[in-house]
């Protein structure tokens, strides 16, 4: 079975950084596809990055490029996403995905990813 547990969320101001952290278990992490997603109140959830199996290519969403970077410890069975010049906007419930093919490309389509951590919170205060 399949485990993502996402960690490192909280309050930040505006201006602040955070470095969110997906463990994963239950899975052949190193050939394995990950992305972070997330869902402000109200709002549908989005595609924030995106990271290949081997961690040499990743995608962002428009919103966060330059400030948010993806990256990835296949040793650790670990994503990060590090996020600096936060927002209020960033406000979230970030979620941690994992593609079900092996050695898929990163996608920002959600469909593309069959699991899922339970998210964490980030909130940005202005």
């Amino acid at each position: 079975q399949v485990h993502l547990v996402e960690s490192g969320g909280g309050l930040v101001q505006t201006g602040g950084s955070l470095r969110l952290s997906c463990a994963a278990s239950g899975l052949t992490f190193s050939s394995t596809a990950m992305a972070w997603f997330r869902q402000a109140p109200g709002k549908d959830r989005e595609f924030v990055a995106a990271i290949n199996w081997s961690g040499d290519s990743s995608a962002y969403a428009d919103s966060v490029k330059g400030r948010f970077t993806i990256s990835r410890d296949n040793a650790k069975r670990t994503v990060y996403l590090q996020m600096i010049s936060l927002i209020p906007e960033d406000t979230a419930v970030y979620y941690c995905a994992a593609r079900s093919s092996a050695y898929a490309m990163a996608s920002h389509y959600q469909s593309a990813y069959y699991d899922w951590g339970q998210g964490t919170q980030v909130t940005v205060s202005s």
